[in-house]
């Protein structure tokens, strides 16, 4: 297996049902990594107040996580909204993992790029929280509706992986605008900084672009997209959505105006993953393909 310079994960929201804890074990076997950033929403203490649910595979994570950050890998972990409680211990180590509010990670190819979950950026979970909670109750219902559709549409034999919670998301245009006002946030707060980009979670929106002449990405998660973001050895970046059997470079939008106009992207169940090229054309990929990023600063 070969051995990638960076992992960026989100949103795993352990200690819940939709926890996809098996998905991610298998990623994590097939990208061993010198360094891992878990960009918050790990553990999803919110969910727990209402009831926990701790399986084998997510204490699996936990383990495997601890033993690659005991062999020498870094492992950073910068708390979200969810796991907001762990803000408390920022600056200390938990079994050789670090805790941090922020990171600054470099590129091998030279970019500079705030790590960090996003939560800053939403206005509704930083003003209104119990509209964020609410919203998270029924995003977590979305989530359990779409696990029965996958199970009916295997046994009907359908294939193709169709996401409630990103229909949802595509259909309504208020949730349309919350994602593009995110996005255009992270970006101002990464560009202020003086950095080259940002790196986040929080929304459950997996993407690599530019906004603004900056690089904004998004890790995605492992309740419903099953994303995340690696670095190769030469500075590539590149969005992974994980189906169990293959590697798969994914892109999970259309562009915003086709969108607003509920305009669907063609469905194609003999199609592979679409990727994003960095003019931001759209062409059908072949398998094995990857989704690269420019290799050369914003």
């Amino acid at each position: 297996m070969p051995r990638v310079r960076t992992l960026f994960i989100s949103d795993v929201h352990l200690g819940t049902r939709a926890c996809q804890a098996e998905r991610l074990l298998e990623f994590l076997r097939e990208h061993p990594s010198e360094r891992t950033y878990l960009i918050g929403d790990i553990v999803d203490f919110w969910a727990m107040h209402r009831g926990i649910c701790w399986t084998r595979a997510q204490n699996t994570v936990v383990q495997k996580l601890l033993r690659r950050a005991r062999h020498g890998e870094r492992i950073v972990f910068i708390p979200g909204n969810h796991d907001e409680a762990l803000r408390d211990y920022l600056g200390m180590s938990f079994g050789d993992i670090q805790v941090q509010g922020e990171a600054i990670h470099e590129t091998a190819d030279g970019r500079r790029l705030l790590l960090v979950h996003g939560d800053a950026f939403d206005q509704v979970t930083r003003y209104h929280r119990w509209v964020a909670v609410l919203g998270d109750v029924a995003y977590n219902l979305l989530v359990r509706v779409n696990l029965w559709l996958s199970w009916i549409r295997r046994t009907l034999g359908i294939a193709g992986y169709w996401s409630l919670a990103g229909f949802a998301k595509r259909k309504v245009k208020t949730a349309l605008s919350f994602i593009f006002d995110f996005e255009e946030f992270a970006v101002r707060h990464a560009r202020e900084r003086g950095l080259d980009g940002v790196i986040c979670g929080h929304i459950h929106w997996a993407t690599i672009k530019q906004v603004e002449g900056l690089l904004y990405a998004n890790c995605g998660d492992w309740v419903d997209s099953c994303s995340a973001i690696v670095e190769h050895l030469d500075g590539r970046l590149e969005l992974i959505e994980w189906d169990g059997r293959e590697t798969l470079a994914s892109l999970r939008e259309t562009p915003a105006s086709a969108l607003l106009d509920d305009v669907q992207p063609r469905e194609d169940e003999d199609a592979i993953p679409v990727l994003m090229t960095p003019d931001y054309s759209n062409r059908t990929a072949s398998r094995g393909a990857v989704q690269q990023w420019p290799e050369t600063r914003p």
